[in-house]
């Protein structure tokens, strides 16, 4: 039954909107707005949207925009002070996106629209000192002995950095314990069900998987997959 009952919600409000920007999103997590300002780089394209009275800057990989586009796009990833080299410009907040579309049924489908060459939004490290969990091991040392751990289960305890919902059927969650290792510090983990919050420390417990390469410029040199949450 809540499959129908959502399809006809979904309807009703694709109608009722009808590409105006004042219309609540049908969906919470998924937003609406009008370009105000298009500033385009060799890899990324900056949209200035306003949603209803707030404007916001919008960060995705490249593709073609103009002033007066209405989108529909997911919540996220705020950095703040994020400084632009190829625009000599510092954005006091700036959402990168990894879902955008013409509508909200995109959206929710996952669509990305991008240009020839896609890329990842960049990943703000955190200054953290996350305990090693019990029999686990550190995200320095799955990235320095990645080939020692292929195919493995490993433990990991991190915080939660980013995540996002129903891409390609999978939840996705970033993870930061605060080491690195040669400049690398986030590590990406999926599951088809588990749900966490941003903020949240976790144990886990995921097997490595490593050159995985879903397209759209998102390709992971190590990947974390069948995850679950361990209690400690």
């Amino acid at each position: 039954m809540k499959p129908i009952i959502i399809s006809l919600l979904l309807a009703l409000v694709l109608v009722s909107c009808n590409n105006s920007t004042n219309e609540v999103p049908y969906q919470a997590g998924i937003y609406q707005g009008e370009v105000k300002e298009v500033l385009q780089t060799s890899k990324y394209t900056y949209l200035l949207v306003k949603e209803e009275d707030n404007e916001k800057w919008l960060a995705l990989p490249k593709m073609e925009a103009r002033k007066g586009d209405i989108y529909f796009y997911n919540d996220g990833y705020e950095m703040n002070n994020f400084k632009s080299k190829e625009l000599d410009r510092t954005f006091e907040s700036v959402f990168f996106i990894d879902r955008i579309g013409k509508t909200a049924a995109e959206v929710n489908e996952g669509q990305v629209l991008s240009g020839n060459e896609p890329v990842k939004a960049e990943v703000r490290r955190y200054e953290l000192e996350i305990p090693q969990a019990e029999n686990g091991i550190r995200i320095a040392s799955l990235f320095a002995n990645k080939l020692d751990f292929k195919g493995k289960r490993v433990i990991i305890k991190g915080k939660v950095t980013h995540y996002n919902t129903s891409i390609m059927k999978k939840n996705w969650i970033h993870l930061q314990d605060g080491t690195e290792f040669t400049g690398k510090y986030d590590l990406t983990a999926t599951s088809d069900t588990l749900t966490v919050k941003v903020g949240q420390v976790i144990t886990i417990e995921g097997t490595v998987e490593l050159d995985q390469d879903f397209g759209y410029g998102y390709y992971y040199e190590i990947l974390l997959s069948d995850i679950k949450i361990l209690e400690e």
